[in-house]
């Protein structure tokens, strides 16, 4: 295996969310190392939050692992017990299945940057804990519902 070249490797920005949400992921990007170096069992994503930029909603998988790792800057990782600062070096993981919704928030004055690896299950789910919404991964295609499974529509339209 060579040596990946990152100034190669394309810089993914923007959000697959729906709108409202999508908007909320600005100064968020990253480069997909795992899908550069051809792997088909895992990924592995570096990570950069711009100063005042989230990672994602908080969320919990149901049949992925995922473990974060900082290797620059600091942000805040929130999960359901709370806050707490993330530095270089520290780690945390997430076990699938476990209902405990993550995501970090960079509320320093330089970006930060974390490592996030995870499984690439062919089924998987994803239950958002903050707002109604769940994504169902099938074979690479996503379809977002609400919690009690009707189809995605922000709030405040009328389901018709």
């Amino acid at each position: 295996m060579k040596k990946l070249d990152l100034t190669k490797v394309p810089v993914k920005t923007g959000s697959i969310y729906p709108s409202p949400y999508a908007e909320m992921m600005e100064g968020r990007s990253s480069l997909r190392l795992g899908q550069a170096a051809g792997l088909t069992q895992f990924g592995v994503n570096l990570v950069t939050l711009k100063p005042g930029a989230l990672s994602s909603l908080r969320h919990w998988h149901r049949a992925e692992d995922e473990f974060v790792v900082m290797v620059a800057g600091e942000c805040v990782m929130i999960t359901n017990d709370g806050e707490e600062i993330m530095r270089v070096g520290d780690c945390a993981g997430f076990p699938a299945g476990t209902p405990d919704g993550h995501q970090f928030i960079n509320r320093g004055d330089t970006p930060a940057v974390f490592v996030v690896i995870g499984a690439k299950a062919r089924e998987e789910v994803v239950t958002y804990s903050d707002v109604d919404m769940v994504l169902t991964v099938t074979d690479g295609a996503c379809v977002y519902t609400h919690k009690d499974g009707r189809p995605w529509q922000p709030e405040g339209e009328e389901n018709g």
